[in-house]
C-alpha cells in the first residue's frame, strides 16, 4: 500500500475516534420530572426562583452552593451545584444546568447563566426615539 493511503485511513480513524468521544460527553436537554424518572446526566434550562433563598456558605464550602429554579414545563426543584457560585447570579435571567437528580436534588457539576445585557436599556431607549 502506498504511504498516502495508510495516512488517508489514519486520519479517518482519528476522526471516528473523535466523533464518538464526542457523542459521549453531550448531554440532552429535559425537565425536572424527566431527570427524576431517567437518572441520566442531562441538562434543564429554567428561570432561578427570585423569591427563594440563594444559599452559599464560602466559609462552610467554597465549592457548593444551592438555589431554586423553574423547569421549562413549569416545575420547581431544588439545584445544588458542585462550584463557587458566580458573581451577580441573583441578576440571570435564565439558568442551564447539567446534572444528574439526586433524592429530589438535582445536583449540577456545570452551570450556565443568561445575565440580563449591559446594552438593554440603550436599546429600549433608541427604539422608544425611533
Amino acid at each position: 500500500m502506498k504511504k498516502i493511503y495508510i495516512i488517508n485511513l489514519l486520519v479517518v480513524l482519528v476522526g471516528i475516534g473523535l466523533l464518538v468521544s464526542a457523542s459521549s460527553d453531550m448531554s440532552t436537554y429535559g425537565t425536572f420530572d424527566i431527570a427524576s424518572q431517567s437518572g441520566k446526566r442531562m441538562k434543564i434550562a429554567g428561570e432561578l426562583m427570585k423569591d427563594k433563598e440563594v444559599s452559599y456558605d464560602p466559609e462552610a464550602d467554597a465549592n457548593v452552593f444551592s438555589f431554586f429554579m423553574t423547569d421549562a414545563n413549569g416545575n420547581n426543584s431544588k439545584v445544588m451545584v458542585n462550584k463557587p457560585k458566580p458573581q451577580d447570579f441573583e441578576r440571570s435571567e435564565q439558568v442551564v444546568v447539567t446534572g444528574n437528580m439526586k433524592q429530589g436534588v438535582f445536583v449540577a457539576d456545570e452551570l450556565l447563566m443568561k445575565c440580563p445585557s449591559k446594552y438593554k436599556d440603550e436599546e429600549i431607549n433608541l427604539r422608544n426615539q425611533g
